[in-house]
Parts: C-alpha cells; structure tokens; sequence
C-alpha cells in the first residue's frame, strides 16, 4: 500500500490498520495553517504511525524531524520514508517506544508538534503534560492534536492555550501554544 504527500510523493504504507494514516485532507489543512513556518523548523511527529507528516515536513523544508512510534514494522517503514526524502542538510530520526517515557529523554525544542495517538488509546493527556513538564515546545510553537471530535475533551495544560479548532469530518483538530 502506498500514499502520496507533498509534490506527488510516493510513501510506503503498512497493510492492514495497525496505523492509520493522516488523511490528505486534514494533511493539507495543517500545512495550510501552519503556512510558512514549516522551513527550518524543528518538528516532532508524536505516535507517528506511517510517518506521513515528518515526511511532509521534510519536503518542505523542516531543518530537524524526529519521530516517535511504538511499532517496530511502522518504524522500519517511516525509516525507509524519511531516508528517501530527506536532503543532506536535514537531520531526521525515527524512536521506537512507548511515547510517555520517550519524551523526558528529548533533548531540545521544538517549533512544531503533531500528535496522533490511536483515539482510544488515553495518551492525551499524560504525552501533552510530558511534553510540557519536559519543555519541549518553544516558546513560540505549537502543537496540533487530532482526534475523534465526537469523544474528545481538550486537556488542560498549565500555561498552554488552546487558540484554534477544526473539524474535518470524522477527524478533529486541536491547537495548542504557550500563553503570552
């Protein structure tokens, strides 16, 4: 199975559904908004799955890409995605685990932030309150959550806002930044 991303790129995709891939179109609305600060930005793929959004920040431009993912045939394959996208001057790595003890262990900031846990799986609040405690977002990043928007209340998180929501069928965004 294959998908296709940013300038008509072909990714490797693991059968059956033990990922479940970003749709195009919810891919496409969180480059939309985030227009323009995708070129030399740090980013962080949380529970990244097929990868399919490191990858997209890849092709546009991002310096540094690392993602993070239970699987070990999800992570061969984001390997294989990744090598294939990215230029010299792009750092990228791909760590396999459980999420919640993995991000203490980043070092570093990042400028954005995409998350995607299985809906069901109860990681929201417990990966976004690692990532606060562990001071992973810069000052001025943001994360995107997405999330099933018929079971979904917003974490809470000391000194973040939310500041924006977007629904997109079956899948929903939240937008969380440090407050000002």
């Amino acid at each position: 199975m294959s998908l296709r991303i940013y300038g008509n790129r072909q990714l490797k995709t693991l059968p059956g559904r033990e990922t479940r891939p970003t749709s195009a179109r919810v891919r496409e609305a969180v480059f939309n908004i985030w227009q323009g600060t995708i070129e030399g930005c740090r980013w962080l793929d949380v529970c990244a799955g097929t990868g399919s959004m490191g990858a997209e920040a890849l092709c546009r431009g991002a310096s540094l890409v690392v993602g993070i993912e239970k699987s070990n045939r999800a992570c061969a394959i984001i390997q294989q995605n990744w090598q294939s996208l990215a230029s010299a001057e792009q750092e990228w790595k791909v760590l396999r685990g459980d999420v919640v003890q993995l991000l203490p262990k980043l070092s570093g900031q990042f400028d954005r932030i995409y998350f995607d846990p299985p809906y069901a799986s109860g990681l929201y609040q417990p990966v976004l309150e690692a990532i606060a405690h562990s001071g992973l977002l810069d000052a001025n990043g943001e994360i995107a959550v997405e999330h099933n928007p018929q079971d979904w209340t917003p974490p809470v998180i000391p000194s973040w806002e939310i500041y924006r929501e977007k629904v997109y069928g079956n899948t929903a965004l939240t937008f969380y930044r440090v407050m000002e």
